[in-house]
């Protein structure tokens, strides 16, 4: 009996042992999952794709939120100059994105670019849309690096230059990728969000529109995309608010409206456009928003290639040259329309009595009562203003590009 009962008890404890054994093994298990969601805002099945595995995936739709920024994480964009046309190169621990490509004639400058920065991978290639400006030279990219995922609004178009894009893309065992609006992906510790896509028939409006977020810095951009566009994403309720804005459509009139801006509200915008080029851009029109909204302004004609540096708190610029060029000053230093605008004004018969000039309190212009540019300086930075143009001068102020008082 004796016996029996040291059998029984013994069993007991090994019972009792293994189960004091299953809460370990729970805590073991939830230990890791606890890390991955304190390094990222992101899903953990997001942060393990990032950080641990070497393809690269098509975009899905979890939500874009603010990220931590790992301490050894680093972040650029390059705006590289390719003339009246669009590129830039954007680089996240050690994954590269190129968004758009510029000409056909540009295929040589994107390959030297990739070169020269040991760009042999692209995880991303992005053609916002199909017109030769923005993927005419993504071959030549490509001719270097090899890409993983290939994003553009379509499949096929009919032109010489997109041809030869589809035809390098396929080349590499790749399909292009049609993406919707809504649509996230990882780029490196920095989540990008689809805001628009084939938003018309119209091939500027088909352009894809993209927010990256790195930490409490973020990034806009436009690609051609035009007032439709722009208020179909400002329809839709997503977030704009931007650090760095590519300026839509190499600064045509035809995009960066008011409220465009008032929502993203940037810090800084990029234009990327040629000298001289024969649209006129950027136009007047453009750059008075930029300078009403107080945003610092870099321009490829004026300053060759751009470089961005995030550190997930601000940003800082490096240009190619020109640091201290005034990317407001008049219609551009570089561009035609400059000279266009001042031999063809023509002056109203009077100034209205009482007023010699309009001054914007925030760019520092002044202009003549009857200047376009006058017209749309908001209610808080304008003021009426009669006396002298020199003492207008004195007091820091600068004359209009435009209506050259």
């Amino acid at each position: 009996m004796k016996r029996s009962i040291s059998i029984l008890l013994l069993v007991a404890m090994v019972l009792s042992l293994f189960g004091c054994a299953v809460p370990d093994q729970d805590i073991l298990q939830s230990t890791p999952k606890n890390e991955r969601t304190t390094s990222t805002t992101t899903t953990p099945t997001t942060t393990t794709q990032t950080t641990t595995t070497p393809t690269t995936s098509a975009p899905t739709t979890p939500t874009q939120t603010a990220q931590t920024v790992p301490v050894d994480s680093s972040f650029e964009v390059h705006f590289i100059d390719v003339g009246q046309a669009d590129a830039a190169l954007v680089l996240c621990d050690g994954r590269a994105m190129l968004i758009d490509g510029g000409n056909a004639e540009d295929s040589s400058l994107l390959y030297s670019y990739l070169k020269k920065h040991g760009i042999a991978h692209l995880d991303y290639v992005i053609g916002t849309h199909a017109h030769e400006d923005h993927i005419g030279g993504i071959a030549g990219a490509l001719n270097y690096a090899t890409a993983g995922v290939v994003l553009c609004p379509v499949t096929s178009y009919d032109s010489k230059a997109f041809q030869n894009f589809a035809k390098t893309v396929n080349s590499q065992g790749v399909s292009i990728t049609v993406p919707s609006a809504g649509e996230t992906f990882q780029l490196g510790s920095a989540s990008c969000r689809i805001l628009a896509a084939n938003t018309s028939s119209d091939a500027n409006n088909t352009s894809i529109v993209l927010r990256i977020v790195y930490g409490k810095t973020s990034f806009l951009f436009t690609g051609d995309a035009e007032r439709e566009t722009e208020q179909a994403i400002l329809n839709s309720g997503q977030t704009l608010q931007s650090t760095v804005l590519k300026v839509g459509h190499h600064g045509s009139d035809t995009s960066t409206s008011y409220v465009w801006l008032r929502e993203i509200m940037p810090e800084y915008a990029v234009i990327s456009v040629g000298a001289k080029n024969s649209y006129g851009h950027p136009t007047e029109e453009v750059l008075s928003r930029l300078r009403d909204a107080d945003v610092k302004t870099f321009r490829t004609d004026m300053q060759g290639d751009i470089v961005c540096v995030s550190d997930g708190e601000r940003v800082t610029f490096t240009v190619g040259r020109n640091a201290e060029a005034d990317t407001f000053g008049g219609i551009g230093g570089n561009s035609t329309q400059r000279t266009q605008a001042t031999t063809k004004r023509t002056e109203p018969a009077t100034v209205p009595p009482g007023v010699s000039y309009i001054l914007n309190t925030n760019s520092k212009k002044f202009h003549y009562p009857y200047c376009g540019s006058a017209a749309r300086i908001s209610a808080k930075n304008r003021r009426d203003y009669t006396g002298t143009r020199e003492e207008l001068i004195s007091w820091g102020y600068s004359p209009c590009g435009n209506c050259d008082p």
